[in-house]
């Protein structure tokens, strides 16, 4: 036979799936997952039984913790000694065990999470309660199996005599599987036991008037009651845990924040760092210095504040942003039967109660067969001194022992187990209070064994005896209550004021998409003039915003879209400065334009809405509050039908009327509430019908009838028609002529198209803006006053080479 032929084929993801599914089953079952038992996982069941077993108990001395170690390695344990050192380590740490299960003594680590020391520095001991979970062990309360050698052997499982998994918690991930019990209070788990074992029937909201959540050993304050109920009856919830936090007032009218209890399982140091990298990087105006004064009496973290600091919003600011405040995830899986089970608390209780069952009916199936062994060993012996001279006799006429022993079971039907006992019987048990001793540890025994009957014979015993022993335990051991219970979720607000100091700013954005913000200090010095600002040759300022630090800025873009910028993330730079282009503060598309940057204070304003009016004449309404977003992408502010892009975007009270003008010179006057409010995706409706050659170059708004219309051609041609000239019509319509263009071969041309509107009440400066980059600046009142048709008269030099591309109000506001 070749040597081929002694190979099989085999497929690689056969034999990968093979070998990980035998890994995932030795993890979940040997590693990650506590029993649901005894609570623990393997490696902590087996430093446990290695420690008792060695005799390092709570009543003997501290033995090295390296000791320990090597015991567990080498005879239940074969991995590395790091993980059984950890292992040790996090069940002597009080900050994450509600109640420790071993007595460490020397450098165990700290919350800080300080490791701890070496393990050939440290010594242990089993702590109290740790011994009531290895209690009556030695009884046959629970099965052994070989350890990995076949050297020695290991409990399957600890008899566990008080709820271990839900007292102590415990968290761990595995392949496909991962858990997070938190911890409990001994007493109400022990209560819950109790009430179930009185009510097997007992509702998940019955237990929770006895359990009413977690209790973690840093305290703290559990919000969510919701979330509790739906973890006890899942085994999956969620809920939020909350530093202890309290405000004092100190001299000079300061106040400070000190925090006296933390979120289970959070860094103590690290959430310190956190606090003060917040501090340095000035997120919050106020803190003035972050303090760690824990010691011998307790945790204490101060959050010193300035003075007049807003010491709610601060706080509120450091439980968002910190771990002050954390979300818990309830995942309670455990082993049940050999296989991971997700579980609810009536489940865990349940399984608990069984476990119990079995320990106390094979602790009481134990005892009994000792106290019968020795009910029967006390009858032969009162039996012998009963006929003392005759057993004496048969005695020392036999050859040696073993004659002996037969002659007493032939002569007096002793049994061989009583035989023996007589035959070492101490001659001082001859006296007669010997005599009447035994006779009265007969009786007892005899009461014992009925009494260990009636448990094997009686549930209700048994289950009396159960509830017996785990309220002795919960006297013993029992604590108060260390974390607070909150039923609701307190929702976290922080003002924009606690972040960012107020301060009146200059925002400007050019026409070439140069952003900055700048203080009114810089302004001042430089001048205080407008038209001195830093730019690009050619740029042009297209808009100048008058805002504060704790404002928004709504920007929108021509092709519909809109983002949310606060005011504070505006870069800041000097007044002669040009600033940072705008796609560096938020991401708009080189091929989109910005067309309005509107200054928003708050979304909920009532009766404030956006008005946007499009190239193609089509014009929406939607309620400011639709625009809130948390968002820093664009977002649609608009749906636009193909090749139309938003003109303009304003911010309205709803009370106005709009005069929309066309290139051509028409324009429709029409109420903004004839424009139902829509919401904020939606296309909007016809403001105005125009020709196929014709689009919409200005929206104005008007109120009443007092004021003039202002239009100027692309040849620099202007004119003023009173506003009382246009009257209100129905929105969608053509509308009526507003300028009236001049045409013929012999006549000199007023324009090819109208390039801006504007509404005139009091008189103000207009830019143009001109196709050479020049700016020229003219008055309103240059612009003569007119009939509505009128062609107007040149303000502007402009010619067909050098045409007007723009027109802006003086200052752009």
């Amino acid at each position: 036979m070749s040597m081929l032929e002694n190979f099989l084929p085999a497929y690689l993801e056969e034999v990968v799936g093979d070998r990980f599914g035998r890994y995932s089953k030795y993890i979940i079952q040997d590693r990650a997952i506590p029993d649901v038992r005894d609570g623990l996982k393997p490696v902590q069941r087996r430093i446990l039984y290695a420690m008792y077993d060695a005799g390092n108990t709570p009543d003997k001395p501290y033995r090295k913790s390296a000791k320990t170690v090597g015991d567990v390695m080498g005879n239940y344990h074969p991995h590395g000694d790091s993980s059984i050192y950890e292992g040790m380590v996090r069940m002597a740490q009080p900050w994450k065990m509600a109640h420790t299960l071993i007595d460490g003594h020397g450098n165990w680590g700290s919350i800080d999470d300080d490791p701890a020391a070496a393990m050939r520095y440290t010594e242990a001991r089993l702590s109290e309660i740790a011994m009531e979970l290895l209690r009556d062990i030695e009884k046959r309360t629970v099965l052994f199996k070989d350890n990995f050698d076949n050297t020695t052997k290991e409990p399957v499982v600890l008899p566990a005599r008080y709820p271990n998994l839900l007292v102590n918690g415990v968290s761990g991930i595995s392949s496909g599987f991962a858990t997070e019990i938190p911890t409990h209070n001994l007493r109400e788990i022990i209560d819950a036991c109790v009430a179930m074992i009185d009510k097997p029937d007992i509702t998940v909201e019955e237990l929770m008037a006895i359990v009413k959540g977690p209790d973690f050993p840093t305290g703290g304050i559990i919000m969510g009651e919701e979330g509790i109920r739906e973890a006890y009856r899942t085994g999956k919830g969620r809920i939020y845990v909350r530093s202890r936090t309290a405000i004092e007032d100190l001299r000079g009218g300061k106040q400070q924040i000190v925090i006296t209890e933390i979120p289970y399982q959070v860094v103590k140091s690290r959430l310190v760092t956190a606090m003060e990298n917040i501090r340095l990087e000035k997120k919050v105006e106020g803190i003035a210095e972050v303090r760690d004064e824990s010691g011998r009496n307790g945790l204490r973290i101060v959050v010193e504040l300035k003075k007049d600091a807003d010491a709610q919003g601060i706080l509120a600011y450091l439980l968002k942003k910190t771990d002050l405040q954390v979300t818990y995830n309830f995942n309670m899986v455990a082993i049940v039967n050999k296989a991971p089970r997700q579980l609810g608390i009536r489940e865990m209780l349940e399984a608990y109660i069984e476990h119990q069952k079995e320990v106390v009916t094979h602790r009481s199936q134990y005892e009994l067969e000792k106290a019968e062994d020795r009910a029967h060993v006390l009858e032969g012996l009162v039996k012998a001194l009963n006929i003392l001279d005759d057993v004496i006799a048969t005695i020392k006429a036999s050859k040696n022992r073993q004659d002996a022993q037969n002659n007493l079971v032939a002569k007096f039907g002793f049994s061989e187990r009583q035989a023996d006992a007589i035959l070492v019987l101490q001659l001082y048990r001859l006296t007669n209070l010997e005599i009447t001793s035994l006779e009265k540890e007969l009786k007892e025994v005899e009461k014992t064994i009925a009494h260990l009957r009636g448990i094997l014979g009686s549930l209700k015993k048994l289950l009396g005896v159960i509830k017996d022993e785990i309220g002795d335990i919960r006297k013993k051991y029992g604590i108060d209550r260390r974390s607070e219970i909150q039923g609701e979720v307190e929702e976290l607000k922080v003002n924009l004021e606690v972040m960012v100091t107020p301060e009146d700013v200059l925002v400007t954005l050019s026409n070439e998409g140069y952003l900055k913000r700048t203080s009114k200090l810089s302004f001042t010095r430089s001048g205080g003039e407008l038209d001195s600002t830093g730019l690009k040759e050619g740029d042009y300022v297209r808009f100048l915003l008058d805002v504060n630090t704790i404002e928004s800025l709504l920007i929108f873009t021509q092709k519909g879209q809109y983002f949310l910028l606060p005011v504070h993330q505006v870069p800041e730079y000097k007044w002669k400065e040009n600033g940072t282009a705008i796609v560096n503060v938020i991401p708009i598309s080189k091929e989109d334009r910005i067309i309005s940057v509107i200054p928003v204070k708050g979304f909920d304003e009532p009766g404030k809405s956006l008005v946007f009016v499009t190239r193609k004449g089509q014009v929406k309404r939607t309620e400011l509050k639709e625009y809130m977003t948390n968002r820093s992408s664009g977002i649609v502010a608009c749906k636009l039908s193909e090749q139309d892009e938003v003109l303009q975007v304003i911010l309205s009270d709803n009370t106005k009327e709009i005069l929309l003008v066309t290139k051509l010179g028409m324009s429709i006057r029409f109420r903004e509430e004839e424009v139902n409010a829509m919401g904020r995706a939606a296309a909007g409706v016809r403001g105005i019908q125009l020709k196929d050659d014709d689009e919409v170059i200005a929206a104005e708004w008007i109120y009443g009838d007092e004021g003039e219309v202002l239009v100027i051609s692309d040849l620099g041609y202007a004119k003023r028609s009173l506003v009382v000239d246009y009257p209100i019509q129905g929105r969608g319509g053509k509308g009526i002529l507003t300028f009236e263009f001049k045409e013929g071969k012999r006549v000199r041309p007023n324009g090819s198209g109208l390039i801006g509107t504007f509404i005139v009440k009091m008189d103000y400066t207009v830019v143009a803006i001109m196709s050479n980059g020049e700016k020229i600046r003219f008055s309103t009142e240059t612009a003569p006053l007119e009939d509505r048709k009128s062609q107007g008269k040149q303000v502007v030099s402009a010619t067909k080479t050098e045409t007007i591309l723009n027109v802006l109000r003086f200052p752009q506001s």
